[in-house]
């Protein structure tokens, strides 16, 4: 069964994937869009990954507060998962994302990337950690 992974954000989605047997994860790349509200080329690009990697889930990164409170991102991220599933008929699981973005930063550091070059690469990284976290703890 292969995974895709989702970090939502207000600008950009950082998306990963497993392989097939649904024990590694790669990032794949960065979606941006200019503006927080234009989400329908986001989806659709979405949507050709789901299709260019075959995948049976999706995984989507959930915002809650470090104390296990639900803010306005979370509200967002909701609607977001339901265009999303309503666009492309796959399930979507939400796994706590907390403190992912500071687990994405201290790898981009142990990789040596400038600090001026991190934005690069953190939404994708940090949508590669929600998928190790998600598979590690559904792992049977």
């Amino acid at each position: 069964m292969r995974l895709l992974a989702l970090d939502f954000g207000s600008k950009t989605v950082g998306v990963a994937v497993s392989d097939e047997l649904g024990l590694t994860a790669t990032g794949v790349e960065i979606v941006r869009r200019k503006s927080p509200n234009k989400l329908r080329q986001t989806l659709a690009r979405i949507e050709t990954l789901i299709e260019e990697y075959q995948v049976d889930k999706v995984i989507l990164g959930y915002p809650v507060m470090l104390d296990g409170s639900e803010g306005e991102r979370v509200r967002k991220t909701k609607e977001f998962a339901l265009m999303l599933e309503r666009r492309t008929g796959k399930e979507i699981v939400f796994q706590d994302e907390r403190l992912t973005t500071v687990e994405a930063y201290e790898i981009i550091d142990l990789m040596g990337i400038k600090k001026e070059d991190r934005y690069h690469y953190v939404d994708m990284v940090a949508a590669k950690v929600i998928l190790e976290d998600y598979m590690n703890s559904n792992a049977e």
